[in-house]
């Protein structure tokens, strides 16, 4: 496999591993909402202003065209990692089991299809 950096920005695997990130992000935001919604609406509100901003504000300079404040590639990772996780177990958690089985189905798509992204993460320095 071709190695994330080596990727045209336009390439279709890029785009197509963007759009499966992006696509679990939003299902992991909805469902971290909807569970913490049951706690408290205003709680749930700041988490997802929060998963939201977190990735925005730390990036891997070389994943994003601008880094706000550079990081190191494993926190990038770690941050994504958490967003899934957190995603499909609140999924699992608050929404009907079809719904859970699609948000986790995605999430592993998203996994198979970032593994040259994840892989090329873990060399960045920062």
């Amino acid at each position: 496999m071709t190695p994330v950096h080596e990727l045209g920005a336009a390439s279709p695997t890029r785009r197509r591993a963007a759009l499966l990130r992006f696509a679990t992000e939003v299902g992991a935001w909805a469902a971290v909402g909807m569970a913490f919604a049951q706690i408290s609406l205003p709680l749930a509100i700041a988490v997802v202003l929060a998963s939201v901003a977190v990735p925005a504000v730390y990036a891997t300079p070389g994943d994003k065209h601008q880094a706000l404040i550079p990081v190191p590639g494993w926190v990038t990772l770690a941050i994504l990692a958490a967003t899934m996780a957190g995603g499909v177990a609140a999924a699992w958690i608050t929404w009907p089991w079809w719904g859970a089985i699609a948000l986790s189905a995605l999430t592993i798509a998203s996994l198979i299809v970032e593994l040259p992204r994840w892989r090329w993460l873990l060399t960045v320095r920062g």
